[in-house]
């Protein structure tokens, strides 16, 4: 058998990983390296800060993935169960601003996972059966919410290229300019990675 020292570590850290594994929420699937880093961070969290131990200890993971966002820099996305989604929004800016400190300044961002309906008709009735929030066009618009919050979009407009291709601007509350003007290209490559959709966040221009 295992010498005590070890017996103990690797209890230890069987002891760890459910606990890291508490945090996510994934049925039949093992979560990644990265999750259970994620799921990590939200116990220290939970232990070391008496404001966030309280929302914290209720909330889970649905995902983990990392993006690349250009100039070889990447953000870290994670995708809540939708039913918390609410919850996460209480401390989600207090959260994302502990996070990026322990994961070295990668730009964390939080999305309600969300499941996208194709269409069908139900011919007896003549209904569609889907509701709206789970058409592609909803969830989109969903996923575009999530990447600013808690900024708040003011204004969109879609510019056809003269190639076909479409531009979507999105122009963000100009009050927020300071505290996320850094992290528009971010917002960028994450909702093209998502939604495979090319879009520009700016601000309106000062009145």
């Amino acid at each position: 058998g295992f010498p005590l020292r070890s017996s103990v570590r690797a209890r230890h850290f069987v002891t760890k990983m459910s606990f890291n594994r508490a945090k996510i929420y994934k049925k039949n699937l093992n979560p990644t390296p990265l999750e259970l880093l994620v799921a990590q961070a939200f116990l220290d969290l939970e232990a070391a800060s008496k404001d966030l131990k309280a929302d914290l200890h209720e909330l889970q993971i649905a995902h983990a993935k990392e993006i690349d966002v250009g100039a070889s820099k990447r953000a870290i996305v994670i995708f809540v169960p939708f039913v918390l989604h609410k919850k996460f929004r209480k401390i989600q800016t207090r959260l994302t601003r502990e996070l990026e400190k322990k994961f070295s300044g990668k730009h964390v961002l939080f999305i309600a996972q969300r499941t996208i309906m194709s269409t069908h008709i139900n011919r007896y009735k003549g209904k569609q059966l889907r509701p709206r929030s789970r058409t592609l066009t909803s969830v989109h618009e969903e996923i575009l919410k999530d990447i600013v919050y808690p900024t708040e979009v003011v204004g969109k407009r879609t510019r056809v290229r003269y190639d076909g291709s479409k531009l979507l601007k999105v122009y963000l509350d100009r009050k927020e300019i300071n505290s996320i003007d850094y992290k528009l290209t971010t917002f960028a490559s994450v909702y093209k990675k998502l939604t495979n959709k090319n879009v520009r966040f700016m601000f309106p221009p000062q009145a």
